[in-house]
């Protein structure tokens, strides 16, 4: 593996402008590491939700070495391309600094906030809204190096797909944390309670009240009951759009969608399996995906696929919310939201439409133009 290291510093290890011709052979091995790294960063991010319903606060455990090991990799991966240019043009390397530098930025922004505030088990907090933006930004750099350099055939679809996957986890992540919360309130109402005591001993000091549901619930459910579908619903169906019309395949968004279905599906029953708390999966971001798709099949002017593809959106989300809510289980909302939802929707997504059939505004420029992928 040294001499193999070696032979790859030689090879390439040489300073050169963005956008030099790259060999196909080193396009694939940067790019299929770009996977590998962002599938740590995913196991280390899902083992630490999780976590943080059971345990308090610690800097060194283990989701959190894996998320670095995955870090790690796409910081050096960055590096690489901002040093030999290859695998990137300008844009692209530029998103990818950018990305890394904003990670790497709320990193140590996080501990503090932690050293300071204490507990901060909720995903909504300012620190982590920086690490999600990193990430988002890095992963805009990811896509459109992927699209731009990667050869074609049906590796670089399944590649596309994958990235999208691991854009729309993170667009969700915090909403994870209102599934977590409303199996970790039902679990502590059955007297089983999957956090253990010191941190449940933690939440209630904070509050200056005694260990019991008060306590339980300021950890659990904080968040107000309208950002669940608010934010879920607009930010899944806007990041499944683009990867709709990037990838130009039919059903591109609902395979994106079940793949991060089914990848919950998997992980919170190994991670149960190891004692830690169980959560909500939102199965109902299927139904929003086929929607997605759906707006696309049928050829409509722009303002109308829109409106309707928001309207579509919103009704399945909230029902599917609803039916989670009767017969599984899913987190409280406020479904007087779902005008604000399906309002917000319609005009972001008109309005995106609008920038990119605009010259010279594609963020992700390669290959079928975005507004012709119908």
């Amino acid at each position: 593996m040294v001499q193999g290291v070696r032979q790859f510093r030689d090879q390439y290890w040489e300073r050169g402008e963005p956008g030099r011709e790259t060999p196909a052979a080193l396009t694939k091995q940067l790019y299929q590491l770009w996977l590998v790294g962002l599938l740590l960063k995913l196991i280390g991010s899902s083992w630490d939700v999780s976590w943080h319903f059971k345990w308090l606060r610690d800097d060194l455990a283990p989701p959190h070495l894996i998320n670095t090991v995955g870090t790690v990799i796409v910081v050096g991966l960055t590096l690489f391309h901002t040093f030999t240019g290859y695998g990137g043009d300008k844009p692209t390397i530029r998103l990818m600094q950018v990305g890394c530098g904003i990670f790497l930025v709320a990193l140590p922004i996080d501990i503090i906030n932690h050293r300071i505030n204490g507990l901060d088990i909720t995903s909504w907090s300012g620190s982590h809204a920086l690490l999600y933006l990193g990430t988002a930004v890095m992963l805009a750099g990811a896509i459109r190096g992927w699209m731009k350099y990667f050869p074609e055939g049906n590796a670089r679809t399944f590649g596309l797909v994958a990235l999208w996957f691991f854009f729309l986890e993170n667009v969700w992540f915090p909403n994870q944390h209102q599934e977590y919360g409303v199996r970790a309130l039902q679990a502590y109402d059955d007297g089983k309670a999957e956090a253990e005591p010191i941190l449940l001993q933690f939440a209630a000091d904070q509050l200056g009240v005694p260990v019991g549901r008060e306590a339980v619930v300021h950890f659990a459910l904080p968040i107000a009951d309208w950002v669940y579908p608010v934010w879920g619903l607009v930010a899944a169906a806007l990041v499944l759009v683009i990867a709709r019309r990037t990838i130009g395949r039919r059903w591109a968004a609902t395979a994106v969608a079940a793949g991060y279905v089914a990848y919950r599906c998997l992980i919170w029953p190994l991670l149960a399996g190891i004692d830690f708390p169980k959560s909500a999966v939102p199965l109902f971001l299927i139904l929003v995906a086929v929607a997605v798709d759906a707006a696309h099949a049928v050829k409509m002017p722009t303002p109308a696929a829109a409106v309707l593809g928001s309207a579509a959106v919103t009704t399945v989300g909230y029902v599917g919310i609803w039916f989670q809510q009767e017969y599984l289980w899913g987190p409280p909302i406020s479904f007087s939201s779902a005008a604000v939802t399906a309002v917000l929707l319609a005009v972001l997504w008109t309005v995106g439409d609008m920038v990119v059939h605009r010259p010279r505004t594609q963020l992700f420029a390669s290959g079928p133009k975005l507004g012709q992928l119908r």
